[in-house]
């Protein structure tokens, strides 16, 4: 029997498969990162009946974007757009969580308020790049944060989460991966703090399980997720002892009863699969030594290495990406073993329906 079609409880929700969207930015938010129909559609059109979905990634704060047409929570006005969403996948049946997220040093001075410097946990020179009015640009070198303002960032976390329960979201999960904020922390090529957030595996996963308790604090345990990418080294990422650094984080993560822990494999360098890396799933079978919990594991999967996962007992769901954004469809197709659609990737960041909501659903009497 196929174990991803079979039933799954996460937290305090059972859903129906073990297929779930990941969380994707597709930089399709109106003026004022605020979420308007066209997103509303995307959604409600990946909704199955008891199925679930992870919303791309959400700015926490004035100051955390780094992609322009990202969507925030980081003010009242972004709340009534993203409850159309939620609205839409509720009504299809599904449940959706909300990430959300602070670019960090992966920035642009063009994305953020008043032109002002983007901010990291110490100041590092590197690559990468964010995207604003003039496209694909370099990120502009960032600035250190100072003690004062971590603490405002883990209380923006806490009062977007706030957002996120009146725009009727079913739970909300950290991201602490692709080399945003949270992993610019952890990372210790881009952390070289010496203060009580640098240092020791414990100082640099504080600012991590600072928001993580802060977000449990809104939501209860059991609707708070957490995502990292053990030995993600997109956006310039790295660490002397990636095995250690992230094997200590599951540990602190697993008395916390969280709805789940999601992990991104490290094959995947942002949107694109390394042809180089290994092609087996090393960090759910990593990780599950240490937790014992829900994990979602995410990057570069198809059907078959899917089930595979979860009948290793690595993982008890996956997510997917590109093959959800062509496939709307996609827990259908699967469980029928249907032809998928290509995806088209110039159109996946930014831009308007084309490549975005007008991919089409298999035709219904090949289900029959």
């Amino acid at each position: 029997m196929s174990k991803l079609h079979s039933p799954v409880k996460v937290g305090r929700f059972t859903f129906a498969h073990r297929i779930v969207l990941a969380p994707l930015t597709r930089m399709r938010a109106e003026d004022g990162a605020r979420p308007g129909a066209l997103m509303a559609e995307y959604y409600a059109q990946r909704t199955s009946e008891g199925g679930f979905l992870i919303g791309e990634a959400t700015i926490a704060a004035p100051n955390g974007n780094g992609y322009l047409g990202a969507p925030g929570l980081f003010d009242d006005s972004q709340i009534e757009g993203w409850k159309h969403v939620t609205d839409a996948v509720h009504a299809k049946g599904g449940k959706i969580f909300l990430q959300l997220y602070h670019a960090g040093r992966q920035s642009n001075v063009d994305v953020q308020p008043a032109g002002s410097i983007p901010v990291g946990p110490s100041e590092v020179l590197h690559g990468g790049v964010a995207y604003t009015n003039d496209g694909w640009v370099p990120n502009t070198p960032n600035r250190a944060l100072t003690i004062e303002e971590i603490a405002g960032l883990v209380e923006s976390f806490r009062t977007a989460a706030e957002r996120g329960v009146k725009a009727g979201f079913d739970g909300v999960e950290l991201h602490g991966a692709n080399g945003y904020l949270v992993d610019q922390f952890l990372q210790d090529n881009s952390n070289k703090r010496t203060d009580i957030y640098g240092g020791s595996f414990e100082n640099r996963a504080r600012f991590l399980l600072e928001v993580t308790n802060a977000l449990i604090s809104v939501w209860g345990s059991d609707r708070v997720a957490v995502r990292v990418g053990p030995s993600g080294t997109w956006g310039d990422m790295g660490d002397s002892d990636p095995e250690g650094l992230f094997t200590y984080v599951a540990q602190q993560l697993a008395p916390l009863n969280l709805a789940y822990l999601h992990l991104i494999e490290p094959r995947i360098l942002g949107n694109i699969e390394d042809e180089n890396a290994n092609p087996a799933p090393v960090a759910a079978q990593l990780m599950r030594k240490h937790y014992k919990g829900v994990i979602i594991a995410a990057g570069g999967f198809n059907g078959e290495s899917a089930e595979a996962i979860l009948q290793a007992g690595d993982a008890d769901l996956v997510a997917f990406g590109r093959h959800f954004i062509a496939n709307p469809d996609l827990p259908e197709r699967l469980r029928h073993n249907l032809p998928l659609n290509a995806y088209d990737r110039p159109t996946f960041f930014g831009g308007t329906e084309v490549g975005y909501t007008d991919y089409e659903f298999y035709k219904e009497e090949a289900f029959a």
